[in-house]
């Protein structure tokens, strides 16, 4: 009898500690968001769209990253994104004008495309089983939330004995040291004779061509939205509009005596719950159908949302709505990513999908910027979190007609449709 293969390939064990030091650093910034702008007086929407750029870069820079991973080779790609994303970090650490913070995350954002879910999640599917794909693409995806556990709790420790230009110069060290994993980084690339005969172009014209490719595309672009807006502006929003911690509480016998802490546990909460999520997730996308389960997550943070912001915003709440909406955060990447490689195919799986997460990175630049812009407009995020909700009512309804079955499976006739 034929051994199963094991889930714990080297490229899902490698790819994941890389992730894991790529999304700590990422999930971060917005911890930067007050002492950056207290330090130079700017206005709260000047580091946003530092950090707002930094996503849309990561979002162009995704297929870009992929497509040279698919070209070249996939360790060289992480190699050329952790140089870029050091160089960001530290070139950042130097800069003094908004301008030039807002330049530079164009650095950072690539560098986060090439050592981020676009090129190892495909490595990671390519190296499992069938059976164990989706359930390895939640592990490798829990493992980003498992950095976000860290992130900002450890860029607010470093704040308190260094400047922040200290801690980012921290981070770019800890982008290089990644790189000892990539020895573990050796993919398979299996595929069947029709996907090695078909050229990128026309795996691309097919999937572009395909009304379902369309209907994912949209739909991930509220998931970008609630991120980037909560991962870089719920440390600052807990901060300054969060009831007080009182003596004697839980929160402040574990320590947490001041809402600016609260900001930074809360982010580490999301993704404490979201490891969970995830592998649940990538489980759940193996049994039943993957577009179902994703109106479910998109519905779920709706619901969420909606309720925590219509809530007195307590110690109390800012706990439970970390933890539900952290059940939920990354739960739609195995998801989306295993979805596409299972329309179509496994072969150019990175490139495909770099494409839909563009859409992500898109969502995720407008939640960062507006929530800078209306906060200085308006005084606070009130209307930010509103359209939040309106954006994740909307991908849960666009994929419900999505057609879950391989492309090249489907009729001619159904393709031309």
């Amino acid at each position: 009898m034929a051994r199963q293969a094991s889930i714990l390939t080297p490229v899902l064990v490698g790819g994941s500690f890389i992730i894991l030091i790529s999304f700590a650093i990422r999930a971060s910034f917005g911890v930067f968001q007050i002492p950056v702008a207290e330090e130079f007086g700017w206005l709260r929407a000047e580091f946003s769209l530092a950090i707002a750029i930094q996503n849309l870069a990561w979002g162009i820079g995704q297929p870009v990253f992929a497509a040279i991973a698919e070209r070249f080779g996939d360790r060289k790609a992480i190699v050329l994104g952790a140089l870029f994303y050091a160089a960001g970090l530290v070139l950042t650490a130097m800069a003094v004008t908004p301008g030039g913070h807002q330049v530079l995350a164009i650095l950072v954002g690539f560098g986060v495309a090439g050592t981020g879910f676009g090129v190892i999640l495909a490595m990671v599917g390519r190296a499992a089983s069938d059976a164990h794909r989706s359930l390895a693409l939640g592990i490798a995806t829990a493992a980003g939330s498992a950095g976000q556990v860290v992130g900002a709790p450890l860029a607010e420790a470093l704040l308190t004995v260094m400047p922040w230009q200290g801690v980012f110069l921290v981070f770019a060290g800890l982008v290089l040291a990644s790189l000892l994993f990539l020895p573990m980084l050796r993919s398979p690339a299996p595929a069947s004779r029709a996907e090695l005969l078909e050229s990128m172009g026309e795996v691309l014209g097919k999937a572009f061509r395909d009304p379902t490719f369309t209907l994912i595309f949209v739909g991930f672009f509220s998931c970008g939205y609630q991120l980037g807006f909560v991962t870089a502006h719920f440390p600052a929003f807990v901060t300054e509009l969060c009831g007080p911690i009182e003596p004697g509480s839980m929160l402040h016998g574990l320590g947490i005596t001041t809402t600016s802490a609260l900001g930074a546990v809360a982010i580490a909460l999301i993704g404490l719950a979201n490891i969970a999520g995830t592998i649940l997730a990538g489980w759940l996308g193996s049994r039943f159908p993957r577009k179902y389960l994703l109106a479910c997550i998109y519905t779920g943070r709706t619901i969420a949302a909606a309720i925590f912001i219509l809530l007195p915003i307590t110690p109390l709440s800012v706990i439970v709505f970390s933890l539900v909406m952290g059940a939920l955060w990354l739960a739609t990447v195995p998801l989306t990513s295993g979805l596409v490689g299972y329309i179509y195919g496994l072969r150019y799986m990175g490139t495909l999908y770099g494409i839909v997460f563009f859409s992500h990175q898109l969502g995720s630049f407008l939640g960062v910027w507006l929530g800078g812009w209306m906060y200085d407009l308006y005084g606070d995020y009130t209307a930010v979190w509103w359209i939040g909700v309106g954006v994740g009512a909307l991908s849960a309804v666009v994929h419900l007609p999505v057609r879950e079955s391989p492309l090249k499976d489907r009729a001619p006739a159904a393709l031309a449709a």
